[in-house]
């Protein structure tokens, strides 16, 4: 076992005091996720104490904790636990001679940082850190520092927020060469008083920037001087992407093939060509801004685009499953993980490009304020543009789209995932592609789930 940290680098790190002498090969902060030798971090939050699940971490192998009460078990014993996990983060930091890449956005967050770790990888095999599933908040941030091998050459680590003042916190913590913005749309408005306070609490992240670091925001977006603005005082360069004419990754050309999208674009003065593997204007947008970053940390544009000609769809995020049902087998797109606006248009507009009858299974979108039932009767359009045969909604949410719909398609709507399994299986037949999407808390992936044969 390579040690990731020792009982007496954790007990430096957090001020706090070793039991017995150990060493650990992983960090977590979730009993249910510990495997041999990993150090658990036993949290306290509102819902649950993390002291609790101590002995179950240590049966699932942990080779110690951190704990603010003596337990049995080898333990570093600190006053506060999350103070911990930042001290950790922030002296896995200090020590890494990494080249570190923040990402956040509105929509985009996630598929853009395992793309940017794909591509950098095919350089640096091995020696790419990333954050894991979706863990981009005030404890996933972290705790994916506090995992970062100390010899890694790169880390792509996602931020996130639904707050003002969070990602300010968050890239500090960070303090990333390479601060890039995927995008800025509707998302979070129950917390926001409109959308260009959205940008400007995405523009935290380039607080944070090392000297001499470069921040990377989306040439085609109306918040691109607002962006700029935040950028620029802590940036020694600010790179934009997209279509625009002055773009400094600008897209040239795109053509969806049937089995990718072939891109052409300019980067600086080369132009280059690739296919993004994964169907959507909105993945060549993320395509553009990887290449953008691999090009600011001098990295290799040839291997980037290999990397984005063969990225698959992620679990909830794209995914693209093929599911039997009677007589034949029918196209699944999970895009059962979140849900707003932005990327509710972008789904539909992918749904649309595939051949056959089209269905869609979609959920509520949560956190968007007074306006919700606007969003979601304005999902409409994209429903028709998509040419939708058959749509299954979910949720009392959704109501407001139904209404919108009147008779232009045909339409069901139900209260829960439950209800939408039975509902889409009623409908699916062979050659049918169906698009699965909504918030997480609708819990739509158990409809993948059960379309898939895992439920």
């Amino acid at each position: 076992m390579t040690a990731l940290w020792t009982s007496d680098e954790i007990a430096a790190a957090t001020g706090g005091v070793a039991s017995v002498p150990f060493a650990a090969a992983g960090v977590t902060f979730d009993s249910r996720e510990v495997s041999a030798g990993d150090l658990f971090i036993a949290l306290t939050g509102e819902a649950t104490d993390g002291h609790r699940f101590v002995a179950q971490a240590f049966a699932n192998g942990a080779a110690g904790a951190i704990v603010s009460e003596p337990v049995e078990g080898a333990h570093v014993l600190v006053p506060d636990t999350f103070a911990a996990l930042q001290s950790l983060a922030r002296a896995a930091r200090a020590r890494s001679g990494a080249k570190v890449i923040g990402v956040t956005g509105s929509v985009g967050k996630t598929s853009t940082k395992e793309a940017l770790w794909a591509a950098l990888d095919r350089s640096a095999p091995g020696r790419v850190h990333r954050s894991v599933k979706s863990y981009n908040n005030h404890t996933g941030v972290p705790l994916s520092l506090a995992r970062m091998p100390a010899d890694a050459g790169y880390a792509v680590l996602e931020m996130g927020m639904n707050h003002a003042g969070e990602l300010a916190a968050l890239t500090r913590l960070v303090r990333p060469h390479v601060a890039l913005v995927t995008a800025i749309a509707p998302a979070h408005t129950e917390f926001f008083a409109s959308v260009e306070t959205i940008a400007d609490a995405k523009g935290e992240i380039f607080q944070g920037l090392e000297p001499g670091g470069v921040a990377i925001i989306p040439a085609d977006s109306p918040h691109r001087a607002r962006l700029t603005a935040a950028a620029e005082p802590h940036a020694a360069r600010v790179v934009t992407f997209g279509s625009a004419e002055d773009a400094d990754v600008r897209l040239i050309e795109s053509v969806w093939t049937g089995k990718g999208t072939f891109v052409s674009a300019r980067v600086g003065e080369r132009e280059v060509s690739f296919t993004v593997a994964q169907p959507g204007a909105h993945q060549v947008s993320n395509a553009l801004a990887v290449l953008a970053a691999v090009d600011a940390l001098g990295g290799d544009l040839a291997l980037a685009g290999l990397a984005l000609a063969e990225l698959e769809g992620l679990a909830g995020r794209g995914a693209r499953v093929r599911v039997a049902v009677p007589g034949g087998e029918a196209l699944v797109i999970d895009e059962a993980y979140n849900a707003n606006p932005a990327s509710m248009r972008a789904a539909l507009d992918v749904l649309g490009q595939e051949p056959g009858r089209r269905l869609a299974v979609l959920g509520a979108m949560y956190e968007l304020g007074e306006r919700s039932p606007d969003y979601h009767a304005e999902l409409a359009g994209p429903v028709t543009d998509a040419r939708v045969e058959r749509l299954v909604l979910v949720g009392e949410q959704m109501t407001p789209l139904a209404e919108a719909l009147d008779a232009r398609v045909d339409l069901v709507q139900v209260a829960d995932a439950a209800a939408a399994i039975d509902a889409v299986r009623a409908r699916l037949a062979p050659g049918d592609a169906v698009l699965v999407k909504g918030s997480n808390g609708v819990g739509l992936s158990r409809v993948v789930a059960a379309l898939a044969g895992r439920a």
